[in-house]
C-alpha cells in the first residue's frame, strides 16, 4: 500500500488512493488502527483515503486512529487537498470534495508553483442541541455550566462537522486539557462524544485553541476546531470575523461570513509503501 505522511498544523495523517479498490465494511476502520499507532507503523492522528465520487471531483473518507469514522476533519482535508492535486488525481486548483459532512469547496493557493496553503469552505455549522448532539432540554447549549471533576465550565457547544465544545480560559494548560478534555469527550449528556477546545482570547482578531480530540485525544491542532472556536467567539461578540487561530502546532485565518472559511497550510512530510 503506497502512501503519503502529511500534516497541518501538526496534525498528522496517512493518504492513500484506493479508488479502484472495493473493500469489505470495517476494512478501513482496521487499517486506521494498524498504520496510526505510533509505535508499531508509521503513526498518525487520521487516515484518509481518496475515492471517486458519484457527485463532485473526488470523495474524501476519513478514519480517526482509533478506527472511529469522521464526518470531517479540517487540517485532514487539506492535506487531502494536497494529497490529491500533487498526485494529479484531480488536475484542477480550484474544486469540491464530497465528505460525510457534504461537499466542500476548496482552492489551492500557489506561490511560484508551489502549493502555499489551501483554502476551504467549512459550510456553516449547526448550534443545534439535536444536531450536536446533547442531551438538553434547550434549543441550543451556550454558556450552560457543567461540573467536571473538581471544576466547574461554561460550556458553548456547536457541530462543525463534527461535534465541539468550546470553554473560554484565561490562560492553557495542556494537563487541564488532557485530563478534564478526556471527561468532557465521554459525559453522558454527549451521546456521540465531543471534541473539547479550550480557548484564551488573546486580542479580537487573535485567539489560542488546544483541543481534546474525540477519537484521537490531544492533538497539536484540530481544524474543524478552531473554527468551532472561532464560531462561538464571534457569536458571543469577543472576535471579529476574521481572526487568526493559533493551536500549539501552528496557525490558521477564519474568514467569518455567510459560509466560514478556513485558510492554512499543508506539509507533505514522506512517502513509502505499507507492509
Amino acid at each position: 500500500m503506497k502512501f503519503w505522511k502529511l500534516h497541518g498544523i501538526g496534525n498528522d495523517f496517512i493518504a492513500i488512493d484506493d479508488r479502484f479498490n472495493k473493500r469489505e465494511k470495517g476494512y478501513y476502520s482496521d487499517i486506521a488502527k494498524k498504520v496510526c499507532n505510533r509505535r508499531f507503523s508509521v503513526g498518525a492522528d487520521g487516515f484518509l483515503i481518496v475515492k471517486e465520487s458519484d457527485v463532485v471531483d473526488i470523495k474524501m473518507v476519513y478514519y480517526n486512529s482509533d478506527g472511529s469514522r469522521a464526518f470531517m476533519c479540517g487540517n485532514g482535508l487539506r492535506c487531502f487537498v494536497r494529497f490529491v492535486y500533487e498526485n494529479k488525481i484531480v488536475e484542477k486548483e480550484e474544486f469540491d470534495v464530497e465528505t460525510l459532512d457534504g461537499v466542500k469547496h476548496v482552492k489551492i493557493n500557489l506561490k511560484n508553483g508551489i502549493i502555499d496553503t489551501i483554502k476551504v469552505n467549512m459550510g456553516s455549522g449547526s448550534f443545534l442541541t439535536k444536531d450536536i448532539p446533547v442531551k438538553f432540554d434547550k434549543e441550543v447549549f451556550l454558556n450552560e455550566h457543567i461540573k467536571i471533576l473538581d471544576k466547574a465550565y461554561k460550556l458553548n457547544c456547536m457541530l462543525m462537522g463534527v461535534p465541539h465544545a468550546v470553554i473560554l480560559v484565561e490562560d492553557l494548560d495542556i494537563d487541564e486539557v488532557i485530563t478534564y478534555g478526556a471527561k468532557i469527550e465521554k459525559n453522558e449528556i454527549f451521546p456521540s462524544g465531543i471534541n473539547v477546545n479550550f480557548v484564551k482570547i488573546d486580542d479580537r482578531n487573535h485567539i489560542s485553541v488546544r483541543t481534546w480530540e474525540r477519537g484521537c485525544g490531544y492533538t497539536l491542532g484540530c481544524g474543524t476546531g478552531m473554527t468551532a472556536s472561532a464560531i462561538i467567539c464571534n457569536k458571543l461578540g469577543l472576535i471579529e470575523n476574521e481572526v487568526v487561530v493559533s493551536s500549539e502546532g501552528g496557525s490558521v485565518v477564519i474568514d467569518i461570513d455567510e459560509s466560514i472559511y478556513m485558510i492554512g497550510s499543508a506539509v507533505k512530510i514522506c512517502e513509502g509503501i505499507l507492509e
